[in-house]
């Protein structure tokens, strides 16, 4: 098995790779940074296994991920407390805590040798940088209506679009609502994994995806349920992101 190990304290980053190979893995790189971590995996094949630290040098180590497209699975190696390590387990073969342990870490390798490699992979980079950062994402808008307040929860959410200078939600059943916010905010405050800004003037809910059929250059053409203001049309510089979005 090839494993690339991600970690900034070079002499911690060493006795694990002479753990490693004990255990026979083939340790084909060392990472020391976030930036030399991106210089890698853009032109390297993905490895089996990464070992990953938290924080790096120069920045945290989901950085990398949110650069480069890596299907490998993950081990962490890390100080963090343990509320954040049992979360981590859910997006993770295992952690190992420093200063690692070797009964631990043979463990953990038996552990990924013994799942389906599909099983294994899939590490969420969007899950794991709201849980280092603290970010959460929003989960209902506070609309006003007239005289009244209305409460739409972002999984009745269709999409948000602006017309005529204004923004826009609609909800399941087609009905519009304004909002007092821009497109650029509402990008940062919802949850990417649920909804993805196809173009300047569109964010589509996954799953209110009814449709989507090939279009001219390159694009795609995404019909939503209820939705009939415009046509959807995933921008062509964006369509790779769409794709990789949809999984």
């Amino acid at each position: 098995m090839r494993a690339v190990i991600v970690e900034d304290e070079k002499p911690a980053a060493r006795r694990l790779q002479r753990m490693l190979t004990k255990e026979g893995l083939k340790v084909e790189q060392m990472l020391h940074s976030v930036t030399e971590g991106i210089a890698w995996f853009t032109t390297s094949t993905p490895p089996d296994l990464i070992f990953l630290d938290i924080q790096l040098s120069d920045g945290l180590s989901f950085e990398i991920f949110e650069q480069v497209d890596v299907q490998s699975a993950v081990i962490f190696t890390t100080a963090y407390d343990e509320y954040a390590l049992k979360a981590f387990k859910m997006n993770s073969i295992d952690y190992l805590l420093k200063p690692i342990d070797g009964d631990e870490l043979h463990v953990a390798i038996q552990k990924f040798k013994k799942l389906n490699k599909k099983e294994a992979t899939g590490f969420d980079v969007h899950y794991f940088k709201e849980l280092i950062t603290g970010k959460s994402y929003k989960t209902r808008f506070t609309i006003s209506v007239g005289k009244h307040l209305k409460i739409v929860e972002t999984d009745e959410i269709t999409c948000f679009y602006t017309e005529n200078k204004a923004t826009y939600l609609q909800n399941g059943e087609g009905r519009n609502y304004v909002l007092e916010t821009s497109m650029d905010t509402l990008e940062q405050e919802l949850d990417p994994k649920a909804f993805f800004r196809i173009n300047r003037q569109a964010i589509i809910s996954l799953k209110a995806i009814e449709d989507i059929i090939a279009y001219s250059n390159s694009r795609l053409k995404i019909k939503l349920c209820n939705f009939e203001h415009f046509e959807l049309i995933v921008a062509r510089e964006r369509v790779s992101d769409f794709k990789k979005w949809l999984g």
